[in-house]
């Protein structure tokens, strides 16, 4: 299992800095978050790629800038802005080819859009039509202001869009929802590919690992009987933690729980 950081997590660093402090962190598995479509493009993408090779990296996923666009584009009922945003994806995918990333992590519409569930499945199956000629993964992630926070909307994927339904698991995501982050692997079990972490307690719901009372014991033992064999990312928001080495204690700690139960 790999352990890394997304770099959403050093926000407001620019893509190519932010990737650099996670090399220099010692930490040799990476989400890329593009803050900027340019960052999705050359010279970007090529210095991305310098620093994954230089340091022996490896970059699992792709997270973009453009999740708050998803609604009112790919999940609109406006066929131009839906085209717009699949050309705009499309190219994404191919610059996750060249990265090397698996997994495109996908936010979709918000609760108050006007989106059915028929064509929300309908796009959804689109883009991972499209994303499968890259290699890629097109996986929903539970989000609590978007449709995706529903835990019976999930549900309803995995047993509509079968092959199709793929999960990313945010803990900090599922406390949001009011939802006890077991329920989603009970409920999602198998079609969960990518997991987002951070810790919790009482008081706040985005820590670094060991700083909150999370069972992460039992959550490893949990995926791990059911095969999982996605990557585990740090994503913190930045107010939530104080120095950049929090992150890499962050790692050390879910590889100290993963290699005691392995």
């Amino acid at each position: 299992m790999e352990i890394g950081v997304s770099t959403a997590s050093l926000y407001p660093l620019h893509i190519e800095d932010a990737f650099a402090k996670i090399a220099e962190l010692g930490i040799r598995t990476a989400e890329v978050f593009a803050n900027a479509t340019v960052e999705a493009r050359e010279p970007y993408l090529s210095q991305v790629c310098d620093i994954r090779d230089n340091n022996d990296m490896q970059i699992t996923s792709f997270h973009p800038f453009s999740s708050p666009m998803e609604s009112v584009f790919l999940f609109s009922s406006y066929d131009r802005r839906i085209e717009e945003m699949m050309t705009l994806y499309e190219e994404f995918f191919g610059s996750m080819k060249m990265l090397g990333a698996k997994i495109f992590v996908l936010h979709g519409a918000i609760l108050s859009n006007k989106c059915t569930v028929g064509h929300y499945l309908e796009q959804f199956r689109r883009l991972s039509d499209i994303g499968r000629r890259f290699g890629v993964t097109v996986a929903q992630e539970n989000v609590s202001y978007c449709m995706s926070g529903d835990l019976e909307f999930l549900r309803i994927m995995k047993r509509e869009l079968g092959d199709y339904a793929r999960f990313v698991l945010d803990l900090k995501q599922a406390r949001r929802s009011g939802k006890d982050p077991f329920e989603f692997i009970d409920a999602l079990g198998t079609n969960i590919v990518h997991c987002h972490l951070s810790d919790a307690d009482s008081d706040k719901d985005c820590l670094p690992i060991g700083k909150g009372n999370f069972d992460f014991s039992l959550f490893t033992q949990k995926l791990l009987a059911l095969g999982y064999d996605g990557a585990f990312i740090v994503e913190l928001y930045r107010e939530n933690y104080g120095e950049f080495e929090d992150l890499r204690d962050s790692v050390d700690a879910l590889a100290e729980i993963v290699e005691k139960l392995s």
